[in-house]
C-alpha cells in the first residue's frame, strides 16, 4: 500500500474454503455491472473484489474458538460487496466499528479507494477500525500483521517481487508454497497440532478443504486496475485462471 506511487495498492492473496461450496470465478457481476470478483454462489457476497469507480475490499475469517458466533449472524462475504458500493466508506466502516461489526462472526475487512486503506478488525475483545499506513503488510486469519509462519513467507515473497520487478511471479509463487510451518513455530488458536499444521502453509492442499483462488491486483496510479485469479480443485489441481482489467 503505497498512496500516492505509480502503484497505490499491490496484493495477493489466497482464498481457503471447503471444496464443496459453490463459487463463481472472477468475472464481472451480472447483477451488478461495476463489481468484479469472485463469488460465494451459497450466500451471494464474496471474499476479494474491485468496484469500477475505483474501490477494493476483501474479508478473511477469524480464527479464534473462544469467539461466539452470534445468533443469526450474516455471511461475511456480504460486508466486501457493502464496502464496495457505500457512498461514504470511512462513515460506513466507522459505523461498523461502533457496534454492527458485532453481529458477525469473527472477521477482518480490508477496504480502500487507492488513497486511504482501512483494516476493521472483529475478535474476541470487539471491533476496531484502523487506516493502514504505507508500506509491506499481510493479514491472514489474525489481527494484521500477526507474524504467523503463513503470513511472514507471503509477505516475503511479496516484497522480493516488488523489489526485484518480477510483480506478479513471485507473489504468486510464494502463494503457492504448500509447505507446513515446523512445529516450533505453529501458533496455537485452538484448533490441535494436526490442523494447525495442515493451516500453516501459504497454499493448502486437501480433500475437502484447501485453497482454491489465488488472487492478485494491480492498481495504478492512473485508475487503471487490472485483476487476475487462479483457481483450484481438490488436491490443489489446477481448474483454470482469468485476467481481467477493471477499470
Amino acid at each position: 500500500h503505497r498512496p500516492g506511487d505509480a502503484w497505490p495498492l499491490r496484493l495477493v492473496a489466497n482464498r481457503d474454503e471447503f471444496h464443496a461450496r459453490p463459487a463463481a470465478p472472477l468475472a464481472v457481476w451480472d447483477d451488478a455491472p461495476d463489481i468484479v470478483g469472485g463469488r460465494d454462489l451459497e450466500a451471494g457476497g464474496t471474499w476479494l473484489a474491485v468496484h469500477r469507480r475505483g474501490r477494493f475490499a476483501a474479508v478473511t475469517n477469524v480464527r479464534d474458538p473462544r469467539l461466539r458466533v452470534p445468533d443469526g449472524a450474516p455471511s461475511r462475504g456480504g460486508l466486501v460487496h457493502d464496502a464496495l458500493t457505500q457512498p461514504e466508506l470511512g462513515d460506513w466502516l466507522a459505523h461498523l466499528e461502533r457496534g454492527e461489526a458485532l453481529r458477525y462472526a469473527g472477521f477482518n475487512l480490508l477496504a480502500g479507494d487507492g488513497k486511504r486503506l482501512w483494516h476493521l478488525h472483529r475478535g474476541l475483545e470487539g471491533a476496531w477500525l484502523r487506516e493502514v499506513p504505507s508500506g509491506l503488510h499481510g493479514l491472514s486469519n489474525a489481527a494484521l500483521n500477526t507474524p504467523w509462519p503463513k503470513l511472514i513467507e507471503a509477505r516475503r515473497g511479496l516484497g522480493h517481487a516488488l523489489r526485484h520487478g518480477r510483480w506478479p511471479d513471485d507473489a504468486l509463487a510464494a502463494m503457492a508454497d504448500s509447505r507446513p510451518a515446523d512445529d516450533h513455530a505453529l501458533p496455537d488458536t485452538g484448533v490441535g497440532l494436526e490442523l494447525e499444521r495442515t493451516l500453516s502453509s501459504p497454499f493448502i492442499i486437501g480433500d475437502t478443504y484447501g485453497t482454491r483462488a489465488t488472487t492478485w491486483l494491480n492498481w495504478h496510479a492512473s485508475g487503471r486496475m487490472e485483476i487476475g485469479e487462479k483457481r483450484f480443485g481438490p488436491g490443489g489441481k489446477a481448474q483454470g485462471e482469468t485476467f481481467l482489467i477493471a477499470r
